[in-house]
């Protein structure tokens, strides 16, 4: 019998703010909410901002979620770039003598030199590089909320946003789990601990790969840092060495826009082999920069600003809608760029039980699966139809036929692209007719926090378990009905919030569609059905003590919320601390003892093959 991997906690930022406390997921539903839980989703936005102000609702509001650009990135209007200038023969150039190339050119020539200055004459054909600058075609962006800067938080230097994005998100995993992290490490060993993180493009930025690339075509030096940091298991790398200190194993799987679902599938897979005990899984992803901004929108996969103009017949004067960029199974026009930090943390059954750990849900497998031959890289093809008809297989026989008919959902990837609109919903619906679902909710987190490539199953996780707390599913609001190509005879694709039965929740599917033949669908277990299924395996008895030993769990996440709530930020950034040296193992023939954990590592293993 397999153990169940229990989600514990969830932590991360996005465009929608806070992830820990349900406040990015409240955020997008936050006119179905209450009056009390709208006023402390408003304040975690309020207080993620750096800037001294006193901004009213609506403009805590506007500076969340998909909107345009605010320009703490970048000026969109005036994007620096090279613009190529032929110089033709007898041209004379005069620069400054220290800046004078050597060698000289194949056509260049000294003149004369004074005070300083050079005098050239260039005799060839030439083609120079001036600075210029230009307005970018695509403003809409899923961007961290306005004032937010990760990087300001802790000692940065110099870090790649990425990956102080990571430092935050999986900071805010740790502190919102309510679990005491130095009890865990005494009753575990080194090696029932792993980190699956990473970003599906690397560190981009100048900090990162993006600096790297650029440095010598601007006239610039590469950092000393650019290049280690920019690789994309470095988020991994980040939290075994700064939040954890975790010795276990490690690494990154990418898969384009299904990264997440591949490092959450070899979660899954070692909690349910006994490999793992405990595992955190997630990506940060920051790909809001011009290049790779143009090198989407080259290929027609964005929502730019003219596409949004024709397509609410806007005049060239007149400012598209923003907020309504991303449309996914709508008319639309293309996906929008977001960056986000999603961190999850797993445990098996029995360790979530002992430590009191809370149940956000479960995770009962991930099915990956390639397309095939393809046409073209960057085309759909089957395997998505065979990750997502395994997933609803899973879900029958966990939850039965019942629940997966009437008491399941599925958060889609619903980019917003005219191509993702027709596929998907194809997809999903001939697996509804296949299975017997009528009228099976499809909701697509895109549609508010826009497309965070690497870390965007993040976001749908983060939205499914928000919705099983709250009971709402996110419509898509930013469509005015489905397109006419839209697939939809057995789904309910909700365009405005959807009241689930909280009461018989169960199962949702979270579906990744990635270039290159990507696919991915996670099956999620509600924290209803897992308390179920953790009843039958366990006792009453069991279950009873997980209650008692869970209210301190309760206080020590109250507790972080309020201090959250008052603006005091906790990163977790324990740099050159707690460096373990060879004082600090223990080795022999039969186990490795390593100081702060209280189990040693065994090296008494049975040969796993057969004998000769």
């Amino acid at each position: 019998m397999s153990k169940l991997p229990v989600i514990v906690a969830q932590g991360g930022i996005s465009s929608a703010g806070r992830t820990s406390g349900f406040h990015g997921y409240r955020r997008l539903v936050i006119d179905a909410l209450c009056q009390r839980d709208k006023q402390h989703t408003l304040k975690a936005l309020a207080v993620l901002d750096s800037r001294e102000n006193s901004d009213t609702e609506q403009a805590i509001l506007d500076n969340s979620l998909v909107r345009r650009l605010d320009n703490s990135l970048f000026d969109s209007r005036a994007i620096y770039h090279h613009h190529a200038l032929d110089m033709q023969q007898c041209s004379t150039l005069v620069l400054s003598d220290r800046r004078l190339p050597n060698p000289l050119p194949k056509g260049w020539a000294v003149i004369k030199r004074e005070q300083g200055r050079v005098h050239l004459n260039v005799s060839a054909p030439h083609r120079l590089m001036l600075p210029s600058n230009r307005a970018i075609a695509v403003n809409a962006a899923g961007q961290l909320p306005t004032g937010f800067h990760p990087e300001k938080l802790y000692q940065s230097r110099h870090h790649p946003r990425s990956l102080a994005m990571t430092i935050y998100g999986a900071s805010d995993a740790i502190h919102s789990s309510g679990l005491d992290w130095n009890g865990l490490k005494d009753q575990l060993s080194p090696d029932q601990i792993a980190v699956y993180a990473g970003s599906a493009m690397s560190q981009l930025d100048t900090n990162g790969n993006g600096g790297l690339l650029q440095a010598r075509l601007l006239g610039k030096r590469v950092t000393s840092k650019q290049c280690p940091l920019g690789f994309a298991e470095m988020s991994a790398d980040f939290i075994n060495a700064y939040i954890l200190g975790s010795l276990g194993e490690t690494g990154t799987s990418m898969g384009a826009c299904a990264t997440l679902l591949y490092n959450l599938q070899k979660g899954v897979e070692t909690i349910r082999m006994g490999k793992h005990r405990l595992v955190i899984v997630g990506n940060s992803e920051a790909p809001i920069t011009p290049e790779i901004i143009d090198g989407y929108a080259t290929m027609g996969a964005l929502a730019s600003d003219d596409a949004l103009r024709k397509l609410d017949h806007l005049s060239a004067a007149e400012d598209p809608d923003w907020r309504r960029s991303c449309r996914p199974f709508g008319n639309n026009c293309g996906f929008v760029l977001a960056e986000s930090s999603q961190y999850f943390v797993l445990m098996d059954d029995e360790l979530a039980l002992s430590c009191g750990a809370e149940i956000l849900g479960a995770v009962g497998d991930v099915f990956i699966h390639a397309d095939g031959y393809k046409k073209s890289i960057s085309a759909p093809g089957a395997g998505n139809y065979l990750t997502v008809a395994r997933a609803a297989a899973l879900g029958r026989a966990i939850g039965g036929e019942e629940t997966l008919r009437k008491g399941s959902f599925v958060q889609a990837h619903g980019t917003g692209t005219p191509q993702n609109r027709v596929t998907e919903s194809h997809i999903i619906n001939e697996v509804a007719k296949a299975f017997g679902i009528e009228q099976w909710p499809v909701s697509a987190v895109k549609s508010y926090v826009g497309h965070s490539i690497g870390a965007a199953a993040g976001d749908q996780i983060m939205s499914a378990l928000g919705s099983w707390r709250y009971g709402w599913l996110p419509g898509i609001s930013t469509i005015d009905g489905l397109a006419e190509d839209v697939h939809s005879e057995a789904l309910n694709i909700v365009q405005r919030h959807y009241q689930l039965d909280r009461a018989n929740a169960g199962l949702a599917l979270v579906n990744a569609k990635g270039f290159g033949g990507n696919n991915a669908t996670a099956l999620m277990l509600s924290p209803q059905l897992t308390q179920k299924m953790l009843m039958a395996r366990h006792g009453g008895q069991v279950m009873k003590r997980w209650e008692i030993a869970q209210e301190r769990t309760i206080a020590r996440q109250t507790e972080y919320e309020q201090r959250s709530l008052l603006g005091t930020t906790e990163l977790i950034y324990q740099f050159g601390m707690g460096v373990l040296s060879d004082q600090d193992l223990a080795i022999n023939d039969k186990q490795i003892k390593i100081e702060g954990y209280g189990k040693p590592i065994n090296l008494e293993v049975e040969n796993p093959f057969w004998s000769y």
